[in-house]
Order: C-alpha cells, then sequence, then structure tokens
C-alpha cells in the first residue's frame, strides 16, 4: 500500500503517505487512498484526531506523480486535478488534522497542508512551489497557501518557482508552521499534540474546527473557483512542461531562506 493508516489506542489516527522513493509524490492509487482513508475516518468514532505524514527524510511530499496519466478535457472551463479530493475537507471531515512535515513539501503537498488544522516541521523540512519554473500556473496552490501565509511571502514562494526554498525556520517566523523540531522528531511532536486534541470532547473539538474554516471559506471558494481558467490560459502545452521539466539541472543551487 503506498498510504499507511495506523489507529492508536489514544484516539490519534497516524497517516503515512509511504512513497519514500517517490519523494512521495502522489499517484492515481494513492490520491484514492486517500479519499478512501478521510471518508472512513468520518464514520470511525474511535478516531478523534489525525496526523499526517510522509515515510522517509527526504520528503513530506513533492505533489502529483509525473508519471501519472490524467486526460484533460478540451476546455478552458474544466480542469481534471485527481488532487482536489486528496485533503480532509474536501471529504467532509472535519476532525482536526495535523501535518507532520520533514524534508521537502512543494507543489501538490499544499493541497495537504492546506487543509490540516496546523503543521509541524523538522529543522530539515523547505516548502517550495515549482509551478513556475515547469511553465506551469500555481493556482489551487497559491490560494491554499495565500490563506495560511502572509500574502507576500505566498506570492514571493509561488513566483520564485525552484530558485528558492523556504526554510522551517522562515515558515515559523511567518506562521506557516506553528512549531519546529530537531530532525526527525515532527512526527513525535504531531502525535503529542494529536493526542490532547483527541483527548477533550469530540462534538466541541469538531465544532471549533468547522468555526475556524468557516471564517476564510467563502474567500476560499471564490478564489478556487477561478483556478481552472488560470490553469487553462497559463499553463504551457505539456510537452513543453515536460521538456522543462525534463531539462531541468539537479546540480542548481538554490537559495535557501
Amino acid at each position: 500500500m503506498t498510504l499507511h493508516t495506523e489507529r492508536r489506542p489514544d484516539g490519534v489516527a497516524l497517516v503515512t503517505l509511504n512513497r519514500p522513493e517517490r519523494h512521495n509524490a502522489i499517484d492515481l492509487a494513492t490520491a484514492r487512498q486517500l479519499q478512501y482513508a478521510w471518508r472512513d475516518f468520518r464514520t470511525d468514532d474511535t478516531v478523534r484526531a489525525i496526523v499526517l505524514t510522509g515515510a522517509g527524510d527526504r520528503a513530506f511530499c513533492t505533489g502529483i506523480d509525473r508519471s501519472a496519466d490524467v486526460p484533460q478535457p478540451r476546455s478552458p472551463y474544466s480542469v481534471d486535478d485527481p488532487l482536489r479530493t486528496v485533503g480532509p475537507k474536501a471529504a467532509d471531515l472535519w476532525k482536526p488534522v495535523v501535518a507532520a512535515v520533514g524534508g521537502m513539501a512543494c507543489g501538490g503537498a499544499f493541497y495537504l497542508l492546506g487543509e490540516a488544522e496546523f503543521i509541524v516541521a523538522s529543522e530539515n523540512a523547505t516548502f517550495f512551489d515549482p509551478h513556475t519554473s515547469y511553465g506551469m500556473v500555481s493556482a489551487y496552490e497559491s490560494v491554499l497557501m495565500a490563506q495560511r501565509m502572509p500574502a507576500g511571502e505566498a506570492a514571493r514562494m509561488a513566483l520564485m518557482g525552484t530558485a528558492e526554498r523556504l526554510s522551517a525556520r522562515r515558515a515559523h517566523e511567518i506562521g506557516l508552521v506553528s512549531e519546529v523540531t530537531p530532525p526527525g522528531e515532527a512526527t513525535a511532536a504531531a502525535l503529542r499534540a494529536a493526542a490532547v486534541i483527541a483527548s477533550q470532547p469530540t462534538e466541541p473539538v469538531q465544532g471549533t474546527v468547522r468555526a475556524l474554516w468557516a471564517a476564510r471559506e467563502a474567500a476560499r471558494a471564490h478564489a478556487l473557483a477561478l483556478a481552472p481558467h488560470l490553469v487553462s490560459l497559463g499553463n504551457l502545452p505539456p510537452a513543453d512542461q515536460a521538456a522543462r521539466f525534463a531539462a531541468r539541472d539537479r546540480a542548481h543551487p538554490y537559495r535557501l531562506r
């Protein structure tokens, strides 16, 4: 299985993206497993809080697996995006989710981070958005990050592409990350926080989560409604995207800030 789920006796479920050899990139099978997992948690009263992380120490998640074949409709008004439904809120799950990030979190990983309640990161965590470097519009990702970061920081991350990465320290300074841990300890810290949340009465916790999301839901829904058109209009043709991705210089240094 490319998604591992562990139900713990303290009411916390640990969900692990389990494709470390692919930097925990999400293929179509993993996208379906995430959808099923979130929906399963909705009716499982033994699960009162969830921690989401990635296997290995190199990456939390690097977004969609580029080998995934996703045919697109011939319309500027529609985009088929398998990551639109991988997050917990897309499944109408209002049990709190804490993300534990180690290593890279980039691009489509923001669909998951954007629907978590808060983020705990190891010191080795980095955040960046490669879309513009590969000839793609960062639409959904930018909307989600703009609701978690100051607008200027969200813009800088989206527009700088692969040239710059946000460190865990800087992510904490701007409020994207709520806690920074030593390397390898983010999941343990997230589990501790989730266990406290799981010990609280379930209905008030879920009501609080729903209230927090209601505060920004209207703006988010409006912005996401524009995303398919922006992607259709702004993306380079798939062949050009693939060429830019294939030509990337893996040894090219990026700036960490």
